[in-house]
């Protein structure tokens, strides 16, 4: 007993946080072949200036998973003003944590100074924090094994140096990649106390790599859930996309569930689900069809998952209305007005999403009603593919609406080409419409976009061509 605490409190000790394992070029797999041509150019040529340089976290944690990275992060002594200097493809960012991106076309390497401790801050322009601990402003520059220390997970501190080849691991991080455990570095209530955000990164690590939240560092984090509130709505809009855009939404949403994280993020949305098992359902299967979507290759739009998320609200707030003397379609667009401000003190939504989330469930009477006059125009509408496929998906869930999503799908299938014409452009946006006669020259509106962000599985032979 007493070994295994000795054991535990060595392992957890300062100097075993801050020693490195370095791993040699033949016991590891990265390779500079799956490195990006860019990020290695901005590795040599740090390097090749006298600075130190390091592809490190997630880059070097999907490698070694055997994974493809999507982008690759890197780390340096230089600071912020040196790095942008150096290449003239870059720009500064940031004032809470000052950073650079360097740009070549499409493509955008993330820059970052080695991280110190804030011992050695000299002012409030170099670290500041809230009262309640959150990090205001992070600028202190150190030493790249103070730099591990600040990082999230143990599984992020992991660097590759281009110079030897080599990978530096710290706190065990190699270790907890391969138990497949997600561990944060440090007192975990301290931790997401200087950035609550971390709760959502640890859900997020979770269930895209499915691995299992460590007791100690997934114990804090029901009671901490409601410091997301002091979360900027924008940042936590960001945060909702690397969530539920990367093909592992339905296991992220049981997590946030678990943990009480969603609540924070849709709280209205929470209160419908917890008081009807139909909401939840109609969210998982969402959920899921955008997963089976991500995992075909295909594309999703945030407008159709936010137009699920909270669709349950506008009902609810709907059939409130209602029972106050206001008429139903009224009462609907009133709801959704009402809906969408309430969320956006929460997680921000941009026009470009807002509009179209709107226009889905603007068509949804008019799918339901199939009136003759209108028919053509449904069809033509710039959302019609994403409406259809929301109506498919209320069916899936159960909902009575006169067989209107088997009906459409054999409407399409006899009016092939009235599914292209793109008669009707989005009725929000009358600049929209103006640019899009412009730009055709025939006043009929733009061609059709695939936005249909799912395709909800049909009898082949009755389902039309869209893709």
């Amino acid at each position: 007993m007493l070994k295994r605490l000795i054991s535990k409190l060595k392992k957890n000790s300062p100097s075993a946080l801050n020693e490195a394992q370095i791993i040699e070029r033949e016991n590891h797999t990265v390779s500079r072949s799956q490195i990006s041509d860019n990020a290695l150019k901005v590795l040599y040529r740090l390097n090749g200036a006298g600075f130190d340089s390091y592809l490190v976290g997630g880059g070097v944690r999907d490698l070694l998973l055997g994974e493809s990275p999507k982008d690759f992060d890197i780390v340096t002594n230089a600071t912020p003003e040196e790095v942008n200097r150096l290449f003239r493809n870059s720009r500064l960012i940031g004032r809470r944590f000052k950073l650079v991106h360097v740009v070549y076309g499409r493509d955008m390497i993330e820059v970052a100074t080695l991280r110190g401790h804030h011992e050695n801050a000299k002012g409030k322009q170099q670290a500041k924090q809230s009262e309640s601990g959150m990090l205001l402003r992070d600028n202190v520059y150190g030493t790249i094994d103070e730099d591990a220390i600040r990082r999230d997970f143990t599984i992020n501190a992991l660097y590759y140096d281009v110079s030897d080849f080599s990978v530096h691991s710290y706190a065990q991080g190699i270790d907890d990649l391969n138990k497949r455990r997600l561990v944060l570095i440090g007192d975990p209530a301290t931790r997401y106390r200087e950035d609550p955000v971390r709760m959502l990164r640890a859900v997020r690590f979770a269930a895209k790599l499915d691995f299992t939240i460590e007791k100690k560092t997934a114990q804090p984090i029901k009671e901490l859930a409601l410091l997301l509130r002091d979360i900027p709505a924008a940042r936590l809009f960001e945060e909702v996309l690397k969530m539920f855009m990367a093909g592992h939404a339905h296991a992220t949403f049981e997590l946030l569930e678990k943990y009480n994280l969603f609540a924070q993020l849709f709280p209205h949305t929470q209160q419908c689900i917890n008081e009807q098992e139909k909401y939840r359902n109609l969210v998982v299967h969402a959920l899921n069809n955008s997963d089976a979507r991500i995992a075909q290759g295909k594309s999703l739009t945030p407008a159709f998952i936010y137009s699920v998320f909270l669709w349950p609200c506008l009902l609810e707030t709907a059939k409130t209305l209602q029972s106050q003397g206001v008429p139903a379609v009224p009462a609907l667009h009133q709801a959704a007005a009402d809906v969408i401000s309430n969320q956006q003190t929460h997680t921000t939504i941009p026009k470009r999403f807002m509009i179209p989330m709107r226009e889905i469930w603007d068509l949804q009477r008019r799918l339901e009603r199939r009136l003759p006059k209108q028919l053509e125009s449904t069809i033509g509408h710039a959302r019609f593919r994403a409406a259809y496929d929301f109506l498919l998906l209320r069916e899936q869930n159960g909902e009575q609406l006169d067989n209107a999503g088997d009906w459409w799908t054999d409407y399409q299938v006899q009016n092939p080409d009235a599914l292209f014409q793109g008669r009707e452009p989005s009725r929000f946006n009358s600049r929209n419409r103006n640019r899009n006669r412009s730009r055709n020259g025939n006043g009929k509106g733009p061609q059709r976009e695939d936005d249909g962000p799912h395709r909800i599985s049909r009898p082949s032979s009755r389902k039309p061509k869209r893709d």
